[in-house]
């Protein structure tokens, strides 16, 4: 129950937040750019990521019942490979696009372009449902010899491998390989985005300037930093992965957790986030007052 009600309220910090980024920049000029279209993006995974795992997980949880169908199973087996993939891809297209606004400021426009911005999106999507169509239904196949006890919150991958009745090393290579380019690779190409983005801070003269670069790529850091360092302790740790009740908990902090500490962080430590909540709000209140009057 405890582990239900932390689940909840995560759950409801997640909705509230990423609706929130969903919505402003569709309702403020100012957050119209690339940098609000990726983070939308990343608001729309994270709400149907947890969206996927939260509600089956708590009727499990409250309920005596606790079930789900093979079908029910598969299908958020299928979801959270996708959109973990997805994730790991539109981080990396995040830097992307901090590299070219600190590093190239005044052809920042004219590169992150609509037409670029929405072919990365869909780059990620592609590669996020190739890699699914790859490991699901492999893990799905397994026989189990009856066993359907899945010790784990939901149908997780590594937990549906573990409870095969055959040998899954041919499996388990094949998850490494594949989480080791899925990961790796645009954690790779984060750290060289993040390196030349260095680069072109410490050349900047003014204090203000320096703060100000620093400030659009902080946030990103710390959600790369609690997503990867997170997911590549679970799937590509070397030498024994971890206990059953660790990975539990694990998996919970970064399906569940992350997705509402994002939008907090990009809120709370982005200035024009701010600016276009205090907009809102007195538009809100004037409208308020008029009608009142």
């Amino acid at each position: 129950m405890i582990i239900s009600g932390v689940v909840f309220f995560f759950y409801t910090v997640a909705l509230l937040g990423n609706i929130a980024i969903i919505l402003l920049p569709l309702v403020d000029q100012c957050l119209q750019t690339p940098m609000y279209f990726f983070l939308r993006n990343l608001a729309m995974l994270d709400l149907c990521y947890t969206t996927n795992i939260v509600p089956q997980m708590l009727v499990n949880i409250w309920g005596k019942d606790k079930k789900i169908s093979f079908g029910g199973c598969a299908f958020q087996l299928f979801i959270d490979v996708t959109l973990c993939t997805v994730e790991c891809m539109l981080l990396a297209v995040m830097s992307y696009d901090r590299f070219n606004a600190v590093c190239k400021p005044l052809h920042y426009m004219t590169i992150m372009n609509p037409q670029l911005c929405r072919g990365l999106v869909a780059m990620t999507w592609v590669i996020g449902v190739i890699n699914c169509m790859i490991l699901s239904p492999y893990a799905m196949s397994l026989p189990r010899c009856g066993n359907h006890h899945l010790d784990h919150y939901f149908c997780e991958i590594s937990a549906m491998v573990k409870i095969a009745c055959v040998d899954t090393t041919a499996m388990e290579e094949t998850l490494f390989a594949l989480c080791f380019f899925i990961f790796l690779t645009p954690l790779l190409l984060i750290l060289v985005s993040y390196g030349f983005i260095a680069i072109a801070v410490l050349k900047i003269k003014s204090a203000a300037g320096r703060q100000k670069a620093f400030g659009t790529c902080s946030s990103h850091l710390i959600v790369v930093s609690i997503f990867y360092g997170t997911v590549i302790y679970m799937y590509i740790q070397p030498g024994n992965s971890p206990s059953k009740d660790e990975g539990k908990l694990l998996s919970i902090f970064y399906s569940i957790v992350t997705p509402s500490l994002n939008p907090l962080i990009y809120t709370l430590r982005n200035k024009e986030f701010k600016g276009a909540m205090k907009r809102l709000i007195g538009k809100e209140k004037g409208s308020g007052e008029t009608t009142g009057q």
